[in-house]
């Protein structure tokens, strides 16, 4: 019975040996940070702007990787398939709990697959037109979205990601319906509007704020329940009309399931360090994201309860990506 309890002892004294050595020699070489959407999107900045800090404080590069397609379903699912070892991660946003309820088969299951380390940043999500669309305020788009059902265009980065939710649920609540043109990515959706072959597009602050600062596109509405701090004078879209209207975005880091919880705090802890570097804090404060970094336990909970949310809507909506 004793020699029995010895040998539990001595093999949980040398797990926590061999834990404290992962952690000791990780990262040994360069980390793949893949992004599964195309570079110029408010994930891509994020991660862009993460991955130097990460490098300078653990010893080795960071590297991103966009992996694009499929509403980032490609690229999660490599990193959902990839050895757990602290060496690929996955750097992704709100579409990422909404993939799971948009595709009836996914080649890896959300919750599961995956360790998440933080919620890197939530950032408010607005909706903004060409200056040529005929509207100032959100009132005006619901009049207009009356008088010609289906006539106005928006754009978002593909079928299924959050632009495209987000502005089915503006269509749900205001009683308009406004059709659908999917691009693949934020640039060429932007792109598209910035040249009036759409007409709108709900977006991140983030990556509207420079085209709203130099004219290029109106901003309408912001689609939290309180007002952006980098675009104070725009309404939100519940106070301009459609009560209860919200739709944030964020964005965060997971690990593949089963990477040593030594390496997956490491790269909290760090991460976590990176967010409170004033450089980096007021550099995602200055373009209207929130950083955040809690814990993989408080992002797991998060997770879960976005999917939940995103459900019930898709299911009431009747929507598929697939």
């Amino acid at each position: 019975m004793r020699d029995a309890m010895m040998i539990r002892s001595a093999a949980a004294i040398f797990a926590l040996a061999a834990a404290g050595a992962t952690a000791q020699s990780y990262p040994s070489k360069p980390v793949r940070v893949i992004v599964p959407f195309p570079a110029g999107g408010g994930i891509d900045f994020i991660a862009r702007a993460l991955t130097p800090k990460l490098s300078e404080y653990l010893g080795h590069g960071f590297v991103v990787d966009n992996r694009s397609g499929a509403s980032g379903t490609i690229g999660t699912e490599a990193v959902a398939k990839a050895a757990p070892d602290g060496y690929t991660l996955l750097a992704t946003f709100s579409s990422h709990t909404q993939n799971a309820s948009l595709y009836s088969k996914l080649g890896y299951d959300t919750v599961r697959d995956f360790a998440p380390v933080t919620q890197i940043a939530t950032v408010p999500t607005i909706l903004v037109a060409n200056p040529a669309l005929p509207v100032k305020t959100v009132k005006d788009l619901v009049a207009l979205g009356k008088k010609r059902p289906g006539e106005i265009l928006y754009a978002s980065i593909g079928n299924g990601t959050p632009p495209h939710l987000s502005a089915e649920l503006f269509n749900n609540m205001a009683g308009i319906k406004m059709t659908h043109v999917p691009y693949k990515g934020a640039a060429p959706s932007m792109i598209s509007l910035l040249a009036g072959e759409t007409q709108l597009t709900f977006t991140t602050v983030l990556v509207a704020l420079p085209h709203v600062k130099t004219g290029r596109l109106r901003a309408l509405g912001v689609a939290s329940l309180k007002r952006a701090a980098v675009m104070p004078d725009v309404p939100t879209i519940d106070e301009a009309g459609v009560r209860g209207y919200e739709s944030l975005a964020w964005y965060g880091l997971l690990a593949p399931a089963k990477t040593p919880p030594a390496i997956v705090e490491q790269l909290h802890r760090e991460t976590v360090r990176a967010l409170q570097a004033p450089d980096l804090r007021d550099m995602l404060k200055n373009q209207g994201a929130e950083p955040v970094g809690n814990t993989g336990d408080q992002f797991n909970v998060i997770i879960k309860e976005e999917i939940e949310k995103w459900r019930k809507l898709v299911q009431a909506l009747g929507l598929k990506a697939d």
